[in-house]
């Protein structure tokens, strides 16, 4: 039996992102911080988040993770900046799957919550 890996089983977009990350890095004078670490499988995702007048200016994320907790956190980050902080309270499994755009198995859905997690905890 052939053994699958991820190229067989995500979008070829999403590969790229996790080969190269946008919004990947640190920034200096963040005032919001987290990590947040998913103890199962190791995945480790710290973002940090620029605010002003309770709005996201800018944010990064850094740490290392599967494919699922990268790409999420990439996008996630992208869609945050811009955003006021008691819309991000709101969001949730399902707006995480909708962004991810293609299936996450349900065994697997502790890593793509990974950033969610780490940026509410951040914005407590």
């Amino acid at each position: 039996m052939e053994k699958l890996n991820y190229k067989d089983i995500y979008p070829k977009h999403v590969i790229e992102l996790y080969k190269n990350p946008s919004n990947f890095g640190s920034l200096e004078n963040s005032n919001f911080e987290a990590t947040e670490h998913n103890s199962i499988c190791g995945d480790e995702i710290t973002v940090q988040i620029i605010v002003k007048d309770r709005k996201i200016i800018n944010a990064k994320f850094s740490g290392s993770g599967c494919i699922l907790s990268t790409v999420v956190a990439s996008l996630l980050i992208e869609k945050i900046k811009g955003m006021k902080i008691k819309d991000i309270k709101n969001l949730d499994k399902d707006d995480i799957k909708k962004l991810f755009g293609a299936r996450i198995n349900s065994t697997r859905i502790k890593c793509a919550l990974l950033p969610l997690e780490a940026i509410k905890k951040a914005l407590k």
